[in-house]
């Protein structure tokens, strides 16, 4: 029988069985052993102690899955007076499948506490169809410490990291051997990003060399222009918590990144001065709305600074993004309608915020405010008081690592010293102070 015609009938007789010609050469092929892959640890960061306040901490970490995570806190080392808290709010949890967001309240100030992170990994295939499938409990027990006037008078400032991984890597290492009560994030730690992914990476310190950066010393967030220029960013609260609300008056509950407590004998003020563009720049097709929260926040300034321990604090710092002040005629003050530009000015965009400048400056003068710490620019300065304001301004560095650079990356440090408020500015690319500048206390 030719090849050919015995090929024919030999189908002909296994479909007349109603077996198929592919079936018997499955059956006939060795069967391959599949492996699944493992699933990727349900906690996939460290946790993130956010938004430092007095009497409430904020706790972030991710996740990889879908999960509902929660934390264990106390004031023992053993946690043997653990309370369990979850994310979200009342009535229901904030399941998710990115990022886990605790925030524990009702806190004493200047008081240590321990926790412990975990979470529950979640299977929803609908209202009626949802169950844990496994709880993961992070093993270490961390701790923190709460603001308030007795906590130790220490605090630090770093800006415009740019999601540069090596930059990052130089500050997180200074800052840990300063070991400060809290650090102030003083904006633009994005460029222009568009997951929450991106965000987590930035924020909850993934790719660095020290991803522990912010499990025992509180963060927080003063945002800069670039953290509002993306999809994600826009929406920066599902990686990084607002203030609590609580902290406000009602008509301020909008205001979720502004922030004004103590750290020992320094009163700290946090004011967002927004992009570095006019809203009605085309550049940003009518998608911002900056005047008006400018504005909110003059009226919540007058009032947070009248607060007594606000007020009867020996120190006031205030800070922002964008400096409120420069004397360079070229440098654009950022209020030049409709569209930034001006042929006297060498930028399209705000070198500093004049608007800002004129809302909260006569306030923060009036309340004898004594440093206000910028960024912004790339490239550190010290503007002495003048006849147009009583503080000192800083202007924090870049993120350049490059030799010879003048955008070298910085941490200001802010302390009292022998009754003096002490402003010290660490170059962390040579490891040198370039500014040890002592204030006296407010009058």
């Amino acid at each position: 029988m030719k090849r050919r015609d015995f090929i024919k009938s030999s189908a002909l007789a296994v479909a007349a069985i109603g077996v198929t010609p592919s079936a018997v050469a499955a059956e006939a092929a060795p069967k391959k052993k599949t492996h699944k892959p493992a699933p990727k640890p349900l906690i996939d960061s460290q946790p993130v102690l956010q938004n430092y306040a007095p009497d409430s901490q904020g706790i972030a970490f991710g996740v990889s899955a879908l999960a509902n995570g929660f934390v264990v806190y106390g004031r023992k080392p053993d946690l043997s007076d653990g309370k369990k808290v979850y994310c979200g709010g009342f009535r229901a949890t904030d399941v998710n499948d990115e990022v886990m967001q605790i925030r524990l309240a009702g806190l004493l100030p200047a008081t240590t506490y321990y926790y412990q992170i975990g979470a529950d990994r979640i299977h929803y295939g609908g209202g009626y169809d949802m169950k844990v499938e496994e709880t993961v409990v992070d093993s270490h027990v961390y701790s923190f410490r709460t603001a308030g006037t007795g906590a130790k008078t220490h605090f630090c400032v770093i800006n415009d990291t740019h999601n540069d991984i090596e930059a990052m890597n130089l500050l997180l290492k200074k800052i840990a051997s300063l070991a400060p009560s809290c650090v102030v994030w003083n904006g633009d730690a994005c460029n222009s990003d568009e997951t929450v992914a991106d965000l987590k990476d930035i924020f909850f310190g993934r790719k660095t060399d020290h991803p522990d950066f912010a499990t025992t010393i509180p963060y927080l967030l003063t945002p800069g222009n670039h953290e509002g220029r993306s999809f994600a960013g826009r929406h920066l609260e599902r990686v990084w918590m607002n203030r609590q609300p609580e902290e406000r008056d009602s008509r301020y509950w909008d205001l979720g990144r502004n922030y004004a407590f103590r750290i020992g004998d320094i009163a700290v003020v946090g004011l967002d001065t927004g992009e570095d563009k006019l809203d009605t720049n085309p550049h940003f097709a009518n998608l911002f709305n900056n005047k008006p929260y400018r504005e909110l926040q003059a009226k919540w300034l007058r009032d947070v600074l009248r607060r007594e321990e606000i007020a009867r604090a020996p120190y006031l710092v205030a800070l922002c993004h964008i400096p409120l002040y420069d004397t360079d005629p070229k440098a654009n003050p950022g209020d030049v309608a409709p569209d930034d530009k001006a042929p006297e000015y060498e930028y399209d965009y705000a070198i500093w915020q004049r608007t800002c400048f004129q809302l909260w400056g006569p306030l923060l003068d009036e309340a004898h405010c004594q440093l206000l710490i910028t960024a912004h620019n790339h490239a550190y300065r010290l503007d002495a008081p003048d006849e147009n304001h009583s503080w000192t301004q800083v202007v924090g560095g870049g993120h350049s690592t490059e030799p010879e650079t003048t955008a070298f990356p910085t941490v200001t440090e802010c302390l009292v010293e022998n009754g003096r408020l002490i402003m010290r500015v660490h170059n962390v690319l040579s490891n040198s102070v370039i500014e040890d500048l002592a204030l006296a206390p407010r009058v």
